[in-house]
């Protein structure tokens, strides 16, 4: 298709997603494969600056940081999200705006941190998403980033390329994005690993990094701004 616009097609599919991923995002956030991360955020981000949760769906993720005392913006392309997500904004922490993850609505440098958890992925161009959240952040500022491992299953999203077909998913792998983002001005400060059931801990033993994020369903690593 010539005239495929990624970003127009890319707002249309979330928009007819949007009460599907409502009705399941809450599970995820608290009992699902999301439950680790607001957690491990708390261990590396300070609650005196703003955090934008860039691609925030219908906005559960946003309102459980908000809960645990962050000032947050969620962004999302998609109308229909926001539409939902606004439905939660009942403190003054909390708001919810649309816009890209290539071209965010923020002064350079004004923001504490993000949170980008399975939405880099969704970019045309994600070195393109990366270079913008790295502009709107502090310097020495944070970025908790989501990246689908090999095991999860939206990466059928990605399949029909392999006909020729356009398709508005860029799956990479987490050692893919890893090595991306320290080319790109990021350093990586932790990370850790989210598995399907049947994948134990006693499984994974002192397997290095590269394996056990073979093993993924995601990987969820902490950057700083260089």
């Amino acid at each position: 298709m010539t005239d495929f616009n990624w970003h127009e097609e890319a707002k249309k599919q979330w928009d007819n997603r949007a009460d599907f991923w409502n009705k399941s995002s809450e599970e995820m956030w608290t009992t699902g494969s999301r439950k680790t991360i607001i957690p491990f955020m708390e261990q590396y981000i300070p609650k005196d600056g703003l955090v934008v949760d860039a691609g925030c769906g219908d906005g559960f993720g946003s309102y459980l940081l908000a809960e645990k005392g962050y000032r947050v913006t969620g962004v999302d392309l998609s109308d229909e999200m926001i539409e939902i997500a606004n439905k939660r904004a009942k403190t003054d922490r909390l708001s919810f705006l649309q816009g890209d993850l290539t071209n965010l609505p923020f002064d350079d440098k004004s923001v504490g941190a993000i949170m980008a958890i399975n939405s880099l992925e969704w970019t045309k161009k994600p070195i393109a998403a990366l270079n913008e959240l790295r502009r709107i952040v502090k310097e020495e500022g944070y970025a908790c980033a989501g990246i689908l491992g090999p095991t999860a299953h939206p990466r059928v999203n990605n399949y029909r390329r392999l006909y020729g077909e356009d398709v508005i998913m860029n799956t990479m792998m987490p050692w893919e994005f890893e090595q991306l983002a320290t080319e790109n001005g990021w350093k990586v400060i932790g990370g850790h690993g989210v598995y399907k059931r049947g994948v134990n801990e006693k499984m994974l033993g002192s397997l290095p990094k590269e394996l056990k994020q073979s093993l993924t369903f995601m990987w969820v690593f902490m950057l700083q701004k260089q």
